[in-house]
């Protein structure tokens, strides 16, 4: 996973700026009224809406749009009616990618993914060729200046963790999506502070990339995630975490 925790320890500082115009907001309102049609309107008996919910009050979203938008995915006021779509795709050096979208109009962002794939050097793959090289889990990004790894590994595997492991500068700790929350709660509770805790898709095994195409295969990463219709890019790439730095302070 070498590069990916700090990938998404950009991604999570840069979606303060995004909140300020409104981007991450639109997209957790569609995560949050999905989570609502598919689940229910209790975020005690519906994780899906529990998570979108945390990443609303994390964006410092105001209330009422989260009410609002669980009330559209209830049913209890009109509103858009959101499909999911996922897409695989190959982007340089044979990097594998899932994007997941939610969309009113599925013509419009086929078209608009192909576009930004075509543009920054990837391409579309039938359904099934990249899907297999992930797994969905549980997986929270740990600084090693916020807890001993002893206590870091009790409070994890008590709750349940499947897995944890040490990067660099951080752990990063696994569990099965129905044991996130609970893995998440023991290390609150611990006063473990974490730098990112999501239910994602991780490969399971990564492709090596340096050089000039590291930067093709973010800035790619990135054009995908900037389309209003994506929630999330999953690739396997393992870019060295100082090419990441780099690459992100241009």
């Amino acid at each position: 996973m070498s590069g990916h925790s700090k990938w998404a320890s950009i991604k999570h500082k840069k979606g303060a700026a995004d909140a300020k115009k409104g981007a991450l907001y639109t997209k957790i309102i569609k995560e949050i009224t999905m989570a609502a049609r598919n689940g229910g309107g209790s975020p005690d008996m519906n994780p899906a809406l529990r998570t979108a919910m945390a990443k609303a009050k994390e964006a410092n979203m105001p209330s009422d749009n989260v009410k609002n938008a669980i009330k559209r995915g209830t049913g209890e006021i009109p509103g858009v009616i959101y499909e999911t779509i996922n897409y695989e795709a190959y982007g340089p050096g044979g990097v594998a990618i899932m994007i997941q979208t939610l969309t009113d109009n599925k013509n419009r962002t086929t078209a608009e993914v192909r576009n930004i794939l075509s543009k920054k050097g990837g391409n579309m793959a039938g359904a099934g060729s990249v899907a297999w090289m992930f797994n969905m889990k549980g997986y929270i990004v740990v600084d090693k200046s916020a807890a001993a790894e002893d206590v870091l590994m009790d409070a994890a595997l008590e709750a349940g963790a499947e897995d944890i492991k040490t990067q660099e500068k951080v752990y990063e700790v696994f569990s099965a999506p129905a044991d996130f929350e609970k893995v998440k709660q023991s290390l609150q509770e611990k006063g473990i502070n974490f730098q990112s805790a999501e239910v994602t898709m991780i490969p399971t095994s990564a492709v090596k990339v340096v050089g000039s195409e590291a930067k093709q295969v973010l800035g790619l990463v990135e054009a995908l995630e900037e389309q209003d219709d994506v929630q999330e890019v999953y690739a396997n790439f393992d870019i060295p975490d100082e090419v990441i730095e780099q690459i992100a302070a241009e």
